[in-house]
Order: structure tokens, then C-alpha cells, then sequence
């Protein structure tokens, strides 16, 4: 199993509960195709480096998790598929 770290942001306006509903449905994502979540590190509210589609704010979290190789495509396609996700990116973590 390959080790993977990813970083999306959520838009804020969908609310506080929409949020932690998000995060709850691609923690279940990965450990329903296969994979281990190490860890999950939610940094929250913050300022966006620069405006996207006239945002200033998301929430980010950050994800480490094992998978096989399918896995980061699965939860890349469902992170474009889903439109309160701002931003993402999911790299492969050499040991």
C-alpha cells in the first residue's frame, strides 16, 4: 500500500455542519475503497492566498491515508465532482 497526503479546501458558505459533513464523506470515501486514514488535520477557516471565483475564505484539511493505486483517483474524480470544494491536491509520500 502506497502512503498519500491531500490537501482540498471547502468553500465556507455552505455552513458550519455541510463542512464537518464533508470531511465525515471523504474520510468514509477512503476507508470504504480500501484505504487507512493516518491522520486528519483540520486547520479550518482561513484567508485564500488569492481570490477564487470571488472567494476569499476557505476551510482546509489535510489528509494522510494508505491506499493502492486506484484510490487517489476515486477521491480526485468524487473532489471535482463535489462543487463546495474549492481546491485540491493529493501527492504520493515517498518512504
Amino acid at each position: 500500500m502506497n502512503k498519500y497526503e491531500s490537501v482540498y479546501v471547502i468553500n465556507t458558505a455552505i455552513g458550519e455542519e455541510a463542512i464537518s459533513g464533508k470531511v465525515a464523506k471523504f474520510n468514509e470515501l477512503i476507508t470504504s475503497n480500501g484505504g487507512s486514514i493516518t491522520k486528519v488535520d483540520e486547520w479550518g477557516k482561513r484567508r485564500l492566498a488569492y481570490s477564487i471565483d470571488h472567494l476569499t475564505e476557505g476551510y482546509y484539511v489535510v489528509i494522510n491515508f494508505e491506499g493502492d493505486t486506484e484510490l487517489p483517483k476515486e477521491l480526485e474524480r468524487n473532489f471535482r465532482i463535489d462543487e463546495s470544494i474549492i481546491r485540491f491536491l493529493v501527492v504520493r509520500i515517498e518512504d
